[in-house]
Order: structure tokens, then C-alpha cells, then sequence
């Protein structure tokens, strides 16, 4: 059982120093940070896709949205997540008609930690 237990920690410390937004989340890179508290962090995606586009993370790796559970953690969470994204967009992008926010859901995630993308419209033509 021990062993069980030292195997899973240490699968969990190697998945969390290759995910490059763990090492954003704990500023190991040179990701300018828009906003960084004891739960979250949040910076430009690195290829937008609008007018405004941001990323806004937990620190705890939560691989993606299926991964949440109905629990009041998880709800605080998303919540502070959202409520912070908003607050960026309204200071950085005042006049944006139209703001939009959404999780990518398996298997449409780019990258396996839970990210909030949050948009100041319009979107970028590609």
C-alpha cells in the first residue's frame, strides 16, 4: 500500500514539473503574469485569438473540467476564476462590446491543466 502511495506522489510531482502551465503557475518561466493570488494565476494565451485573449489557471494541477466534481470547493473555484477573467477584461478592454469565457472539454484541450480562456471580442481573423 505504501508503495501504491509513493508511486502515485511521485507520477503526480513528474506530470506536474512537464506541464508548462504548472511551471507558469509557480513562475518557473518568463509569462508575465496579469494576475497571481493563493489559488489562481492568469497571463496572455500566447497565440490570441482576440481582441483581448487571457488564460486564467488554478496553481493545483486539475487536469481538465471533467475532472471537477459537484463540491464547493470546485464551485468557489471556477467562480474565482470567472470573477477574476471578468475583472481583467473590463480593466484591459473597457470599450469590448462583448466579452466571452469557456473551457475546452476532452479531447479539445491543447494542453492538460484546467484554463480558463476569457475574450475580449472581436476575435482575431486567421
Amino acid at each position: 500500500m505504501i508503495d501504491a502511495v509513493f508511486k502515485s506522489v511521485a507520477m503526480e510531482a513528474a506530470l506536474q514539473s512537464s506541464c508548462i502551465f504548472c511551471q507558469i503557475a509557480r513562475s518557473s518561466t518568463s509569462t508575465t503574469l496579469l494576475h497571481k493570488d493563493d489559488k489562481i494565476v492568469a497571463f496572455q494565451d500566447i497565440n490570441p485569438s482576440a481582441f483581448r485573449h487571457y488564460l486564467v489557471i488554478p496553481i493545483e494541477h486539475i487536469p481538465t473540467v471533467n475532472d471537477l466534481q459537484r463540491r464547493s470547493q470546485d464551485f468557489s473555484l471556477v467562480s474565482h476564476m470567472l470573477n477574476v477573467g471578468q475583472s481583467l477584461l473590463q480593466r484591459d478592454a473597457p470599450h469590448a462590446k462583448h466579452y466571452r469565457f469557456g473551457f475546452h472539454r476532452p479531447p479539445f484541450n491543447s494542453v492538460n491543466h484546467l484554463h480558463l480562456h476569457c475574450f475580449a471580442l472581436p476575435f482575431i481573423p486567421r
